[in-house]
């Protein structure tokens, strides 16, 4: 059963529901409203004819009450304190005759009456009793009728209204419930095909602009999963593409220079330089396969991290030393600056691979006279690692993917820059893997910095 059927039903039975019940409610209270305005109305005019017996009870006042009674909408029986009829306004039936004959509880009978049946479903009649005082003393009483049948008429009446504004409200309800869970369930249909899509590897998902809602915020989450998978889809093609070339290119070289080597009347000179051409691109391809082995591991996260706590003055001292000659040598310029007293727990061998990264990126990138720094400061409980150049900078479209596997500024893949594209994308990883953070800001023409925050 489709959800927009779902929802419908579920709207409409709880409406039907609500409906049931306040009709229910409204129609109760009509008919029990409606009934005792007739029962009070019987009794306003059981006083008013009281009022006029206690000034004048002669028979022509009786007469003229009985008149009165015959030309309303309601009967009226005057009798004495016997029970003796003296007038009746129309024919005494056998249901007012019984009414007549229940004895009067005079004791806790009310000078303004009161109203002896009310039944207005099972009898025949409503009734009230009013008794009437001549010189203080009670002289009779005053019975007041009205036939139920045209109570029943005003109830039905009621009911054929209340009936039809039932329906009414019901038939509006529905094709409310109709359009509403349309409304509510086309967002609904237009993702679950998005879904369908990107479950057939289609990724070129475009939903409409998300409401302010839960609805919205799937709608979203969907959108950005499409996204997600189509950049993923992109990027394993480009890696494919790329790990394609880096390898054709080595083993190209390998394979040529090899068949040239085994010519037999090829002097040594050139042969051995043709060796070492071979050994050049294949510790080229061994490098890439490395670097692969290493990204693989930390996917799988079996890249084993074993920390111990080192002094980050003397470990960047060792890494300054190591790598300053190659800086020297190029004519740049190579600064630190660190606190000698921080501790921190690192597994130094990786987090040297880290800072040596870093590093050799400044160092292919940075032109003479220019100057490459290395900072630590401690706040806060973190230790904050820079590595600052003012080398040839990153392009501001280029920044969101630098740590991206195989992706690299350098789109003309230059030899001599070297690098495979995949040394930022295991900084970033072996980084996160100490639970820590990497960041990059850069201007091109004015250099790089790259910030390591690592909680203490």
């Amino acid at each position: 059963m489709k959800i927009s059927i779902k929802l419908g039903l579920w709207f409409s039975l709880c409406i039907l529901l609500i409906e049931i019940i306040s009709m229910t409610f409204l129609h109760r209270n009509l008919v029990h409203s409606r009934v005792h305005q007739e029962l009070d109305s019987l009794l306003a005019k059981g006083n008013g004819h009281r009022a006029v017996l206690e000034i004048k009870s002669d028979p022509h006042t009786l007469s003229h009450i009985g008149l009165m009674g015959s030309q309303s909408d309601s009967q009226v029986v005057v009798t004495n304190t016997k029970g003796d009829i003296v007038i009746s306004s129309g024919k005494i039936t056998s249901s007012i005759e019984h009414i007549l004959n229940i004895p009067i509880p005079v004791s806790n009978l009310p000078k303004t009456g009161k109203i002896i049946q009310d039944d207005w479903k099972k009898k025949q009649f409503i009734a009230t009793l009013t008794p009437f005082y001549q010189k203080g003393q009670m002289s009779g009483y005053i019975y007041m009728f009205k036939n139920t049948d045209e109570v029943q008429k005003l109830i039905n009446q009621l009911n054929k209204h209340l009936f039809v504004a039932s329906v009414s409200i019901l038939i509006f309800v529905l094709i409310t419930v109709f359009f509403l869970s349309k409304a509510l369930t086309k967002p609904l249909i237009i993702m679950k095909e998005a879904t369908k899509k990107l479950s057939k590897g289609d990724f070129s998902v475009s939903l409409p602009k998300p409401s302010n809602d839960e609805l919205g915020e799937l709608s979203f989450s969907i959108q950005t999963l499409a996204n997600d998978l189509n950049y993923i889809k992109q990027a394993r093609n480009e890696f494919l593409a790329s790990i394609s070339h880096e390898l054709r290119t080595p083993l190209t070289y390998i394979n040529g220079y090899a068949n040239i080597a085994r010519r037999i009347n090829l002097e040594e000179k050139d042969r051995l330089q043709y060796l070492n051409i071979i050994q050049e691109e294949a510790q080229r391809v061994s490098i890439l396969l490395k670097e692969l082995f290493d990204l693989a591991k930390l996917d799988q996260n079996t890249f084993s991290i074993t920390k111990e706590k080192v002094n980050l003055d003397q470990f960047t001292k060792s890494i300054y030393e190591r790598v300053f000659p190659a800086f020297s040598n190029k004519g740049i310029k190579l600064e630190r600056s660190c606190p000698d007293n921080i501790m921190i727990d690192i597994d130094p061998i990786r987090f040297e691979q880290v800072l040596i990264n870093l590093l050799d990126n400044s160092l292919k990138y940075s032109k003479v006279s220019t100057t490459t720094f290395i900072g630590i400061l401690e706040e806060n409980e973190k230790v904050q690692i820079t590595v600052k150049d003012q080398g040839a900078g990153i392009p501001k479209d280029d920044l969101p993917h630098i740590f991206d596997r195989l992706y690299r500024v350098d789109k003309s893949r230059s030899r001599a820059t070297g690098g495979f594209g995949l040394g930022l994308a295991i900084v970033k990883q072996l980084v996160e893997a100490h639970g820590g953070e990497i960041t990059v800001e850069s201007q091109v023409g004015e250099g790089t910095s790259f910030t390591i925050i690592l909680q203490r």
